[in-house]
């Protein structure tokens, strides 16, 4: 029992260890240095396919940075009840690892939808002001899933996390702010990157689309393991004039209009 219970332990920190790490070795794909600058512009890499550049400020960056410190806490309390789940005490961390089981028994697109679907059933759409009393809250996955509520960027947040619980390399997940150009409204969403095309996991699908296909939707900023970064001065100035960190609104979403086959 007392070797039982070390093993279980020691795994427990190598899994937290190992993902708390967020700046594995590496570069993106190919960069372009614009003459008098030198911010590097990410072209292909990023979902859309457009170039964007790392910032140093501003509110998306504060709250991102924010959100991190809570991220790595639970973090570490998800990878000690995976490691002692008859013992764990945590509800959301168990559904939370219940969630990210299914997806690691999938490959591929199929695991992704498992993750799409399954975080997008487990919360129900609720603006932050009806929530939390106040705007743009961002909160990480247990504490949505504890509550079972929250908006678009709530979902993306647990898709990403879980999405890298799930075996996906941190490098080909991606948080994107876009512009919804339909509703006029800034909306948050996961993509990952499967055999070189990102995939958008969003909370008003079950369906998951290429970003090149989602054509209502501009960028405006791009989030990931290292940090937040800005897509082009002109992208952004068409998406939103006056919104340099944009308040990510959207708790739209009617799931009952898909059927469950469209989760892939």
């Amino acid at each position: 029992m007392g070797s039982s219970m070390y093993s279980r332990a020691l795994r427990a920190c190598l899994v937290a260890c190992g993902l708390a790490c967020f700046a594995p070795p590496g570069l993106k794909a190919e960069a372009l240095r614009l003459p008098g600058s030198t911010d590097l512009l990410q072209r292909s890499a990023e979902p859309f396919g457009l170039p964007a550049s790392s910032i140093a400020g501003g509110g998306l960056r504060d709250k991102w940075l924010g959100l991190q410190h809570r991220l790595e806490d639970e973090m570490v309390q998800i990878a000690l009840c995976d490691g002692d789940r008859a013992g764990c005490v945590s509800p959301a961390a168990l559904k939370f690892l219940e969630i990210v089981d299914a997806a690691r028994l999938r490959e591929g697109r199929a695991r992704l939808g498992v993750i799409n679907r399954a975080i997008n059933l487990a919360i129900r759409p609720m603006s932050d002001v009806m929530q939390h009393g106040q705007a743009d809250v961002w909160s990480p996955p247990l504490a949505t899933l504890a509550t079972g509520r929250g908006d678009c960027e709530d979902y993306a947040i647990a898709k990403f996390l879980a999405l890298r619980f799930a075996g996906v390399a941190e490098d080909d997940l991606r948080i994107v702010v876009v512009h919804d150009r339909i509703h006029g409204e800034d909306h948050a969403v996961t993509t990952a990157r499967l055999d070189g095309h990102w995939l958008m996991l969003d909370n008003r699908r079950m369906a998951m689309v290429e970003d090149s296909n989602a054509r209502n939707y501009l960028p405006t900023f791009v989030i990931d393991q290292h940090g937040v970064m800005r897509y082009g001065a002109a992208i952004v100035a068409d998406a939103a004039s006056n919104h340099a960190a944009p308040a990510v609104v959207s708790a739209r979403v009617s799931l009952s209009s898909f059927p469950p086959e469209a989760a892939y």
